[in-house]
C-alpha cells in the first residue's frame, strides 16, 4: 500500500504534511488567529444558517428569516451586516416601489460552499444521534 503525501497551507503559513494514511500534526501550529478570527465569523450563532440558506438560493430577507426556524429578524439582521462587513455578503438595494433589498454571497461567500458541505458530511457521519466509530 502506498501512500502519496501532499503539502497542505494553512492560514498561519504553517505547512503540514498530510498522507492519505496518516496525518502528522508536529508541523501544525496550535493556535492560529486567522483561523480563530474565521471559526467565529462563520461559527456564530445563526451564520451558518443564514450562509447555507444563501446558498441554497435565498435572495430576501423574509426568505431567510423562514428558512431558519427560530431565527429572529433582529438577529438576522445583525448578522448579515457582519457578514456584508466581513465581504461574504453583498446588500443590493432595487429601487422599485417598495424597494426591495437582494442579498447575495460574494465570490469569498460562495467559497464557503465545500466547507458547508464537508460540516454536513461531518455531521451526518458524528453528529448528534450519529455516534459510531471510525472505520478501521
Amino acid at each position: 500500500m502506498s501512500s502519496t503525501s501532499q503539502k497542505v497551507s494553512f492560514g498561519c503559513g504553517i505547512l503540514s504534511s498530510m498522507s492519505t494514511q496518516t496525518q502528522t500534526h508536529d508541523e501544525v501550529s496550535a493556535y492560529c488567529p486567522v483561523f480563530q478570527n474565521t471559526v467565529e465569523l462563520i461559527g456564530r450563532r445563526w451564520s451558518g444558517a443564514i450562509i447555507r440558506s444563501l446558498l441554497a438560493g435565498s435572495v430576501r430577507f423574509g426568505e431567510v428569516l423562514s428558512r431558519v426556524p427560530g431565527l429572529s429578524d433582529r438577529l438576522l439582521s445583525e448578522r448579515l451586516r457582519e457578514l456584508e462587513s466581513a465581504g461574504i455578503v453583498t446588500r443590493t438595494v432595487i429601487p422599485e416601489v417598495p424597494v426591495r433589498i437582494e442579498y447575495h454571497l460574494t465570490e469569498k461567500g460562495r467559497e464557503l460552499e465545500q466547507i458547508v458541505a464537508a460540516i454536513d458530511a461531518w455531521g451526518s457521519r458524528w453528529g448528534e444521534g450519529h455516534e459510531q466509530t471510525a472505520p478501521s
